[in-house]
């Protein structure tokens, strides 16, 4: 996040409501770190993170209104962030569907060792491994997809994701308890497919 103390945050978003153009370049300065490490980890395929980043300012300035002081404002920032970037997710309905023979060379024999509880595990095979896991998450749902992203590869616990996305934590741990089952049928269709 965001270090709200050693920037005069207050002064500056009084600035801002009194339509101040140096003040609200400030606070985009200030924000943006934390809102394009947000767009990064979360980019939906097909948008450039300038235009997402700069969405996401859009709505902080035109939502500023409502911002009443009950969390901190790089939290409701976050909140904006990865608010949209679900949207995003969700507006790309085309959820691709894998076949084994679509899988490259390294994918194919990662799955393969991944299946058969091979031990031995190099850098090529953990990059294919990578992809292939991105590759399985773009099939699920863009809520599914991205609680599995924060907590399961981002090592996010349940109450910073509850403050990111505003869910509780028990709705984020049936979403992420549910998103892991498609996942795990996901791969075992796409093992079925190789086998036939």
């Amino acid at each position: 996040m965001a270090d709200d103390q050693s920037f005069d945050l207050a002064g500056c978003l009084e600035r801002v409501r009194k339509r101040d153009q140096a003040a609200a370049r400030e606070l985009v300065e200030h924000l943006h770190p934390m809102v394009i490490r947000i767009v990064r980890s979360h980019l939906p395929r097909r948008v450039a993170e300038e235009d997402l980043s700069q969405e996401i300012f859009l709505k902080m300035f035109t939502r500023m209104a409502q911002y009443q002081g009950a969390v901190p404002f790089s939290h409701w920032v976050s909140r904006i962030a990865v608010t949209t970037c679900i949207d995003h997710l969700r507006a790309q309905k085309r959820r691709p569907e894998y076949r084994w023979a679509d899988l490259s060379e390294n994918e194919a024999d990662m799955l393969d060792a991944v299946m058969t509880n091979e031990n031995a595990v190099d850098t090529g095979d953990a990059l294919a491994a990578k992809e292939l896991v991105h590759k399985l998450l773009e099939q699920l749902r863009p809520d599914d997809r991205m609680v599995v992203q924060m907590l399961d590869l981002e090592q996010k616990t349940i109450a910073e994701i509850s403050a990111l996305t505003g869910w509780n934590g028990s709705l984020v741990k049936v979403r992420a308890f549910r998103a892991r089952r498609k996942l795990h049928k996901l791969f075992q269709e796409l093992k079925r497919k190789e086998g036939s």
